[in-house]
């Protein structure tokens, strides 16, 4: 009977220990629990002896930080297979991968395993070992993370001028163990900054008594003896820094925008191996626009610090140079005469399509947005009734009379008007018949009884383009509007506004009448009345604007958007705006100059009775005989200025300087 009870515990014994689970088993469930990063539950399987060397908080902790640290990602642990010859002794082979913020480590491990007794009968429990997590790591060492900065790349004119560069700087900061008790409220004199602001900055944890404590980096266009008077201030050091700098000031603000740190909503957005706290970013312009480019990529390491062993490391990119096709001269020529004003200016080379100059009025100095802004200042320009901060030359106005050379070609291409022949037109007011009401449109004279398409140009005569735009009807003046980039995206680098013909449909005559020469509904950005001009350049081709310095940047955005062989009555047209004396853009007459164009006026009426009319003036011109250079200019509230001519005046200036 004793005997039959020692069999019956040993099979019962025998029976236990096979259904247990095996080394796979455990295994697998180790590595799933590694996969999840659930180290909670991968402490459970940790042997007694790895237990009494790690607590399970302290386990958890510290790898968990670990992958924290290094922004593991896409982890994948896979346990590898033993053969039976290999026996329970032989170590269970896994793999690991993983991507980081140095790039993508993948090793391979071997884990011990032992048989532990427990509640539930024996089983099978994993000795741990640091190198689990990297191979270099042993217990009691730490993986710290380093990463450097990129350095951000300039961005350069078509001639090599910096528009936004990296520029050598001083920097001002306190030394806390050598300050006195004036010297917070004398360095805040001195910096224009808060007296808080510089308690706070001195408060910081990592502050000793022998820190330096930055407060605020020098324009390098102030003053030589800026920073010597801050060295006489008892606690202040000054260190050599870098910083961006943008040379053109308010001239090319809102072409080059401007780079500010990242704030707590930025980095919710930007990819976090790159962007941290201290980072600085693209805010407007082509910083923003360009931002990847000019930014790099960091470079990081993972290291130990303890062997000083590095675990993986990228090497850091710095940020790649941008070229524009800006002129920066002539860009500072057309601000400098736009500084007074509410306006845009848009240069493009006609040829090609190259953007020589982008300028809004008024504007700000992008360099407040480094080196701090004066006192008020920030508060007063952001409640400028002209809004310095807005870009004008990507906003959508409406056009004026800059639209008839658009009209007449839209209306010429449906076979609608007939450039040779003319049309009889009696007094300054006019409309089709009685149905209009009171409604009239108007012309600027009626000298003219009998006006074909080049007399219209050259007097702009409204009353002749909303007569074509009524012949032409809705749908093929939509069309040839169209041919011009209406209703579409603009293909170039700014984000520009695609600009309308009407906010729904032109099923109103009136409407129709009225968008003929530019006024109704019509919206349109300058960069765009600009692309469209070059149509009239380039035997009916219309070009895409373009931004970057390319070998070969024209790029045809429509063919034929304008009829080729109706192209010379347009231009004489044109061309008489300026040279004969009945044109609106003849005056002031500068001989030297071979500009042809169209002058628009903008009336931004409530009603046809409104007396108190805001006035935009547009000028569209480019040089027929050189074909080097076109521009459009709007001016805001022009009048009481001289309507157009104030705008011509301008352009007209602008065109005699690029000549010389």
């Amino acid at each position: 009977m004793k005997k039959l009870l020692l069999m019956l515990c040993f099979f019962i014994g025998l029976a236990a220990c096979s259904n247990g689970p095996t080394q796979e088993e455990v295994m697998e469930k180790f590595v799933s629990a590694w996969n999840d990063g659930d180290f909670t539950l991968m402490y459970t399987y940790l042997s007694s002896e790895s237990k009494e060397k790690i607590e399970e908080e302290t386990f958890v902790e510290r790898y968990q930080s670990i992958y924290k640290g290094v922004e593991a990602e896409n982890l994948t642990v896979e346990a590898g297979t033993t053969t039976e010859e290999e026996g329970d002794d032989t170590p269970k082979p896994f793999h690991v991968t993983m991507d980081t913020v140095a790039g993508t480590i993948s090793f391979d491990g071997e884990a011990e395993m032992v048989q532990e007794e427990t509640d539930d009968g024996q089983t099978w429990r994993i000795h741990w070992d640091a190198s689990f997590i990297f191979p270099q790591l042993n217990d009691g060492q730490t993986v710290q993370v380093m990463s450097e900065e990129p350095e951000r790349g300039n961005i350069y004119d078509r001639n090599d001028r910096p528009l936004a560069m990296q520029s050598p700087v001083k920097e001002a900061g306190l030394v806390p163990g050598k300050m006195t008790e004036d010297t917070a409220s004398e360095i805040a004199a001195a910096l224009e900054m808060e007296e808080d602001d510089i308690t706070s900055a001195l408060e910081a944890d990592w502050v000793t008594e022998e820190t330096f404590v930055p407060l605020k980096k020098l324009r390098p266009d102030g003053k030589d003896s800026e920073a010597e008077e801050m060295l006489e201030i008892d606690g202040v050091m000054i260190q050599e820094a870098s910083a961006r700098f943008y040379p053109y000031k308010e001239k090319a603000a809102h072409l080059t925008g401007y780079i500010q740190e990242v704030t707590a909503e930025d980095l919710e957005e930007l990819p976090a191996d790159e962007y941290g706290t201290g980072s600085v970013v693209g805010k407007a312009g082509l910083e923003s626009i360009y931002e990847e480019k000019l930014h790099g990529s960091k470079g990081w390491r993972i290291y130990i610090p303890e062997s000083e062993t590095v675990i993986a490391e990228k090497e850091v990119e710095h940020g790649e140079d941008v070229k524009v096709s800006i002129d920066a001269a002539f860009q500072e020529n057309m601000y400098d005469s736009m500084q007074n004003d509410a306006g845009a200016g848009v240069a493009l080379d006609p040829k090609t399509g190259e953007t020589l100059a982008l300028v809004s009025t008024p504007s700000y100095d992008p360099n407040h947005f480094v080196f701090g802004w004066p006192r008020g200042a920030f508060t007063k320009a952001s409640e400028h009734p002209d809004s310095p901060f807005s870009a004008r030359f990507n906003n959508r106005y409406s056009p004026g009379s800059t639209i008839k050379p658009l009209t007449a070609s839209a209306a010429l291409q449906a076979g609608s008007l007939h450039a040779e022949e003319a049309k009889t037109i009696e007094g300054r007011s006019w409309q089709p018949n009685e149905s209009w009401g009171g409604y009239k449109v108007t012309r600027v004279s009626d000298a003219l009884t009998r006006v074909d398409l080049k007399d219209a140009l050259i007097t702009s005569d409204n009353i002749y383009f909303a007569q074509a735009a009524l012949d032409t009807g809705s749908e093929a003046f939509s069309e040839g509007l169209k041919r011009f980039g209406f209703e579409e995206e603009v293909p170039y680098q700014f984000p520009v506004a695609p600009s309308s013909i009407a906010n729904d449909e032109l099923d109103d005559e009136m409407l129709l009448a009225d968008t003929g020469y530019g006024q109704g509904q019509m919206l349109m950005s300058p960069i765009h009345v600009a692309a469209a001009f070059t149509a009239f350049i380039n035997e009916g081709d219309m070009l895409e604007p373009t931004l970057l310095s390319q070998e070969e940047p024209r790029e045809v955005w429509h063919e034929q958007a304008a009829p080729a062989e109706h192209l010379d009555v347009i231009r004489e047209g044109m061309q008489g705006i300026v040279e004969n004396h009945r044109g609106s853009a003849y005056q002031p007459v500068m001989e030297q100059l071979t500009i042809a164009g169209k002058t628009g006026t903008a009336e931004l009426k409530r009603s046809q009775t409104d007396e108190n009319t805001k006035e935009n003036g547009w000028f569209a011109a480019y040089d027929y005989e050189k074909e080097d250079l076109l521009m459009v200019m709007m001016i805001e509230g022009v009048q009481d200025k001289g309507g157009s001519t104030y705008t011509v005046e301008k352009v007209k200036q602008l065109f005699a300087e690029w000549k010389e």
